[in-house]
């Protein structure tokens, strides 16, 4: 599709992955209800899903930990997403005129472009989180409950988005001296200006992307390595007890059982056990284990 520019017709230009192009004529009125009807349920969903996460982050405490914040930092995006940008679009894209004036019109954009952009880097966020927990497990769990530097993480991911696009959206038409933005729509400045959208989509979209994905393959890798290993340091007594009784194994699950003041008692008033106690135990022992795994 075709748009005509300040100097002649150009194609239309790839956008960030929440703002849309400038929509086409008005729809019918059923279409026009049905569309509307759509939206409104897709931003109730949006706002009651990411609401209840934020809800349960905010009752919960044992939630705070600094994975969950990452995921606190999506759903905080994600609200803005449906309680903000989608809301100002409905009647944009069902009239095909932008009626809130030209002040809300930047404000809606470098929001849009901004909690869109923080979600992409939220996920990254996270994928590299998981990957920490598992390739550097033991320096992970020990910062598990240090929230400064989750909070850190989450402050430059928003300073980050927002560098990305909103100094071009706000001052674009200052430093061209010129606006391309016709009365009655709503679009970035930069709408076809391919070289700044490549460089933004490489920021945006491919960088994050191959980063996403080699911390995932590095997570299957890593998961995959450890698996023979455990097997073969899998003692003779924890593979009987991993076994149930519709004979499936359990692998790969360890328990620590803490003794309960009678069981020290009798420990201590025992000095050794009979090799017949020693088996019933272990019979007891294996028993208790698939009583939690099954």
């Amino acid at each position: 599709q075709r748009r005509a520019g300040p100097e002649g017709p150009r194609l239309w230009a790839p956008l960030g992955p929440c703002a849309a192009p400038p929509p086409p004529p008005p729809f019918s009125a059923g279409l026009s209800v049905l569309l509307a009807a759509l939206m409104g349920l897709l931003v109730l969903a949006i706002v009651l899903g990411n609401a209840l996460v934020i809800l349960a982050f905010v009752v919960d405490r044992s939630l705070r930990t600094q994975g969950n914040f990452f995921f606190l930092n999506l759903a905080l995006a994600d609200l803005l997403v449906g309680g903000f940008c989608i809301p100002l679009y409905i009647p944009y894209v069902l009239t095909g005129e932008w009626r809130f004036g030209k002040g809300l019109c930047k404000l809606w954009l470098v929001v849009d472009y901004l909690v869109c952009t923080a979600s992409v880097f939220n996920i990254v966020l996270i994928s590299f989180d998981r990957f920490i927990s598992v390739t550097k497990a033991v320096s992970y769990r020990a910062q598990k409950g240090m929230t400064r530097n989750a909070v850190l993480k989450m402050i430059i991911v928003w300073i980050a988005a927002f560098l990305l696009y909103g100094p071009a959206i706000i001052s674009w038409e200052y430093i061209a001296q010129k606006t391309i933005l016709p009365e009655g729509e709503c679009y970035a400045e930069f709408f076809y200006n391919w070289y700044f959208l490549m460089i933004a989509s490489t920021l945006e979209f491919f960088t994050p992307f191959i980063s996403v994905t080699y911390f995932n393959l590095s997570i299957y890798i890593n998961i995959r390595k450890r698996t023979p290993m455990r097997n073969e340091n899998l003692a003779p007594g924890q593979e009987d007890c991993e076994t149930s009784f519709q004979g499936k194994k359990r692998e790969h699950v360890i328990f620590f059982v803490k003794p309960t003041d009678r069981q020290r008692d009798k420990k201590r008033r025992a000095s050794s056990l009979s090799p017949h106690s020693y088996e019933k135990n272990k019979l007891r022992v294996c028993k208790v284990f698939n009583t939690f795994r099954c």
